[in-house]
């Protein structure tokens, strides 16, 4: 599946609950370390979430990424691909449901 399937999907999600498709962008840059515009060349390309992930550098603190996304655990799924499309739908939840950025960008 295309990350860009996803994305209007992620920015309706925030939208809906008064955040921006800015804040989105800041938090899928934060876990794959990409720039903003490697960011919008994966998006326009159609990359599936297997390269866009292949090519990414998660972010050291993705680790302290847990809980409860679609009934897993997202720190206990085994499939490192899985577990990073988990992550991102974590940070998009969390941004959406008005986490202060900070706390959703694990910031000390």
């Amino acid at each position: 599946m295309a990350v860009s399937a996803v994305y209007p999907l992620y920015v309706e999600k925030v939208e809906k609950k008064g955040r921006t498709r800015a804040e989105l962008d800041e938090v899928i840059r934060w876990l794959t370390g990409f720039e903003e515009r490697a960011l919008a060349a994966h998006l326009e390309a159609g990359t599936s979430f297997r390269e866009f992930f292949a090519q990414a550098d998660l972010n050291p603190l993705a680790s302290q990424i847990t809980g409860v996304i679609c009934g897993m655990r997202v720190e206990e799924i085994e499939d490192p691909l899985m577990q990073r499309i988990r992550y991102l739908d974590k940070l998009v939840d969390e941004l959406a449901r008005g986490k202060a950025m900070t706390k959703v960008l694990r910031a000390a």
